[in-house]
């Protein structure tokens, strides 16, 4: 139904009486009065039309109404009304009711007659069943045209109806007057895209001008109020199966957006004014979700050579830094990275399965906090950004007026015929009776503290355990002199400056050549540790240090795989259910992983974590 009263926007010529009410189009011409019902002159159909009714004291006339008059309707669903302009035709002065009006003289439509403006021609309409135009730029997405509304025709002079003189004055009826817009809601683009197991849905919403939009998040999505914009209703289904829904009101376009449990950013863009929301949703929690190649951080970037994944770091922006979960304990790779701020991590060396414990080195912040098989590959990492390989053997070393020794293991656990070193975490105790503990300070030259029994060193303290009377040279009280250092004992690269390392191996390319030879590092390539499999590596390509995931294969061919990359130098990590690569830098906030499958929990990671502007260097 629609108000009587905004019919001349459209053309028609009208008497406003519900006793004696005449819509007249052209040369047709409906007329309603409550004893006769509707009676037509003009026009064919002989099917009942609805009588007009009375609403808060405005007249309202179905919509067959104006169909049967003629006037052009490009959409004739009632959800989304579009009206073509109004065509040209001559304008009727109809009498107020009691006056004769049978036949009225109908003038012809001529250009330039008094009081109308020339108006062009309105486009054909479509054949019932015919697609809708294309929206320009709409590509392969859903497109949802919602044309002008009609509250913009009344910018446009139409011709209006004029009571003749000397008739009695009719009580008007009172005429809601609908709000001035400042824009039209012109369109509506949706499309999907699927990233392995994350759906970003994108919903463009175009303007005829910018609008202030007032967004409210409900639990089943986003209302999305454009005020002073101009809109025809519309109801559509989404892909998820959900109904997405535009309603026009005094106060604007409302925009129900339901959103599945997604994530959802709202943004606008200009030329023409637009706004957009993207929804981010994960459909599957069974696999990872992939990672987010355009929204990288700067200095990080991504490339792929079939299924070698490399994600390389600017040494200037990022440090490699060694993480452990606690003793004891495993962690998933995105929290371990998490925890210290990282923008992408892989997973670390080999480990005990049953306690959890590292089985080769772990050097961190510059503290060895699990101790050398010396004969497996490390990457070592220093504080001014350089990346190294090679085969280094650490020992810690305490120097005093006795000469220096070398103590024998680093661990909890200790033995009363070793001169045993721990890195304390703050919850792991050492020692025990008839034992003494000092607690050192690396680079230091005294003794800080000297405890007997079972003590817990603090978090990040180097404590070394003995028995005094297999170490009498050893002091037992706190002041006494005694140096400690790390000696690395390694003849092929500058070790001494390293803060942080990790062994695992083989070691696959070196100078950008393969280099695997697991005779060397001592692996048994007939058990499980070399099957092919899911594989994941340190390296550097392109003078940057570089992790790699290589979804399927032996190391020889991961090997060859980094070679012919560019790769330089590269070690392998811990691989198999182990392998996982991970960035902060997925869709939404989910992050994203390079591997495929989901991977255990792992004791230790390597982390790419962004430098104090004044860090590169010291």
């Amino acid at each position: 139904m629609l108000p009587v009263w905004s019919l001349p926007r459209l053309g028609v010529s009208v008497r406003n009486d519900p006793r004696d009410l005449r819509l007249v189009y052209g040369s047709r011409e409906l007329h309603y009065a409550p004893e006769s019902g509707w009676q037509t002159r003009g026009i064919r159909s002989s099917s009942p039309l609805d009588p007009p009714y009375s609403l808060n004291g405005s007249l309202y006339v179905p919509l067959d109404a104006l169909q049967r008059l003629g006037v052009r309707v490009l959409n004739d669903t009632p959800a989304t009304l579009n009206f073509a302009p109004p065509a040209l035709v001559p304008t009727v002065t109809l009498p107020p009711s009691g006056q004769p009006s049978a036949a009225p003289a109908l003038p012809s439509a001529t250009p330039g007659l008094a009081g109308t403006t020339p108006l062009p021609a309105a486009p054909p309409v479509p054949p019932a069943g015919a697609p809708a135009p294309a929206q320009a730029g709409a590509g392969p997405s859903q497109t949802s045209s919602i044309p002008q509304d009609a509250a913009q025709l009344a910018q446009t002079q139409l011709p209006q109806t004029q009571l003749p003189q000397n008739q009695p004055p009719q009580t008007p009826l009172p005429q809601a007057q609908p709000p001035h817009p400042v824009a039209n809601l012109n369109s509506l683009r949706i499309s999907h895209t699927l990233h392995r197991n994350v759906e970003v849905q994108r919903v463009v919403m175009e303007l005829t001008a910018p609008a202030a939009q007032t967004i409210t998040r409900q639990k089943a999505g986003l209302s999305i109020l454009l005020g002073a914009v101009s809109a025809s209703a519309v109801s559509q289904t989404l892909q998820s199966g959900e109904l997405l829904s535009v309603t026009p009101g005094l106060a604007g376009a409302t925009v129900q957006l339901p959103t599945g449990g997604g994530v959802s950013e709202i943004f606008t863009l200009d030329n023409p004014a637009r706004v957009v929301v993207d929804t981010t949703t994960l459909l599957s929690d069974t696999v990872p979700p992939p990672i987010d190649p355009d929204s990288l951080p700067p200095g990080v970037t991504y490339s792929n050579r079939g299924t070698l994944h490399l994600l390389s770091f600017d040494p200037v922006r990022y440090q490699a830094r060694v993480v452990n979960a606690p003793s004891g304990k495993a962690a998933d790779i995105a929290t371990l990275v998490k925890s210290v701020g990282g923008v992408a991590g892989v997973n670390g060396g080999y480990f005990d399965t049953a306690s959890f414990l590292p089985v080769d080195l772990i050097v961190k912040n510059g503290l060895m906090v699990a101790p050398s098989l010396e004969r497996r590959a490390t990457v070592g990492f220093t504080a001014a950004g350089d990346t190294l390989f090679g085969y280094p053997r650490p020992r810690y070393v305490l120097s005093g007026p006795f000469g220096s020794m070398i103590v024998n293991t680093v661990g909890a656990k200790v033995r009363r015929d070793l001169l045993c070193a721990f890195v304390g975490d703050g919850q792991t105790a050492v020692g025990t009776d008839g034992l003494t503990t000092l607690y050192l300070s690396l680079g230091g030259s005294m003794v800080q503290s000297a405890l007997t029994g079972r003590v817990v060193p603090p978090a990040g303290t180097l404590a070394v355990t003995f028995d005094p009377a297999r170490f009498p040279q050893l002091p037992r009280t706190a002041g006494q002199s005694l140096s400690t250092a790390l000696a690395w004992h390694a003849a092929d690269a500058p070790w001494d400056t390293v803060q942080d390392a990790l062994s695992a191996g083989p070691l696959l390319v070196s100078g950008g050549r393969v280099a695997i030879n697991p005779g060397r590092e001592k692996f048994d390539t007939f058990a499980g540790i070399w099957r092919p499999t899911r594989q994941v590596a340190v390296g550097t390509l392109g003078g940057k240090p570089t992790l790699a995931y290589f979804e399927y294969g032996t190391p020889e061919a991961f090997a060859a795989a980094l070679a012919a990359a560019g790769v330089r130098d590269a070690v392998r990590m811990d691989s198999g259910s182990s392998a996982s690569v991970y960035t902060t830098s997925g869709f939404a906030n989910l992050g994203g992983y390079l591997n495929t499958v989901w991977s255990q929990r792992v004791p230790n990671a390597i982390v790419f974590v962004p430098r104090t502007p004044t860090a590169r260097g010291k």
